[in-house]
Protein backbone atom coordinates (compact mmCIF):
# COMPACT_ATOMS: atom_id res chain seq x y z
CA UNK A 1 0.00 0.00 0.00
CA UNK A 2 1.58 3.17 -0.84
CA UNK A 3 2.54 5.51 1.92
CA UNK A 4 1.88 9.57 1.64
CA UNK A 5 3.55 12.40 3.38
CA UNK A 6 0.98 14.96 5.02
CA UNK A 7 1.59 18.33 5.82
CA UNK A 8 0.38 21.20 7.03
CA UNK A 9 -1.31 23.34 9.99
CA UNK A 10 -3.84 23.62 12.60
CA UNK A 11 -5.36 26.33 14.73
CA UNK A 12 -5.43 26.09 18.22
CA UNK A 13 -6.18 29.40 20.80
CA UNK A 14 -3.72 31.86 19.51
CA UNK A 15 -1.14 30.14 18.02
CA UNK A 16 -0.61 28.04 14.36
CA UNK A 17 1.24 24.33 14.97
CA UNK A 18 2.72 23.06 11.82
CA UNK A 19 2.61 19.29 11.19
CA UNK A 20 3.85 16.53 8.86
CA UNK A 21 2.18 12.79 9.43
CA UNK A 22 2.94 9.96 7.20
CA UNK A 23 -0.26 7.70 6.57
CA UNK A 24 -0.54 4.54 4.65
CA UNK A 25 -3.38 4.33 2.10
CA UNK A 26 -4.78 3.65 -0.99
CA UNK A 27 -4.97 6.91 -2.84
CA UNK A 28 -4.51 10.34 -1.93
CA UNK A 29 -8.33 11.36 -0.90
CA UNK A 30 -8.13 8.28 1.61
CA UNK A 31 -5.18 9.78 3.23
CA UNK A 32 -6.29 12.91 3.40
CA UNK A 33 -9.42 11.38 5.62
CA UNK A 34 -7.06 9.71 7.39
CA UNK A 35 -4.54 12.80 8.26
CA UNK A 36 -7.83 14.88 9.71
CA UNK A 37 -9.35 12.05 11.75
CA UNK A 38 -5.54 11.07 13.22
CA UNK A 39 -4.99 15.17 13.90
CA UNK A 40 -8.04 15.76 14.95
CA UNK A 41 -8.32 12.74 17.70
CA UNK A 42 -5.08 13.53 18.88
CA UNK A 43 -4.95 17.07 19.29
CA UNK A 44 -8.94 17.80 19.32
CA UNK A 45 -9.18 19.86 16.74
CA UNK A 46 -12.32 19.93 14.35
CA UNK A 47 -11.42 19.69 10.28
CA UNK A 48 -12.41 23.68 9.89
CA UNK A 49 -9.46 24.19 12.00
CA UNK A 50 -6.73 21.99 10.04
CA UNK A 51 -5.34 23.56 6.75
CA UNK A 52 -3.43 21.22 4.27
CA UNK A 53 -0.23 22.82 2.80
CA UNK A 54 0.96 19.93 0.90
CA UNK A 55 0.38 15.84 -0.01
CA UNK A 56 2.88 13.54 -1.74
CA UNK A 57 3.29 9.79 -2.11
CA UNK A 58 6.72 8.76 -0.99
CA UNK A 59 8.43 6.17 -2.99
CA UNK A 60 10.16 3.50 -1.34
CA UNK A 61 13.50 2.82 -1.04
CA UNK A 62 15.17 -0.28 -2.39
CA UNK A 63 18.36 -1.70 -0.84
CA UNK A 64 19.85 -3.44 -4.03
Amino acid sequence: MPLFKVKGVFRKPLREIPFSISVEASSEKIALEKAYSLIGSRHRVKRENVKILGLEEVKPETNE
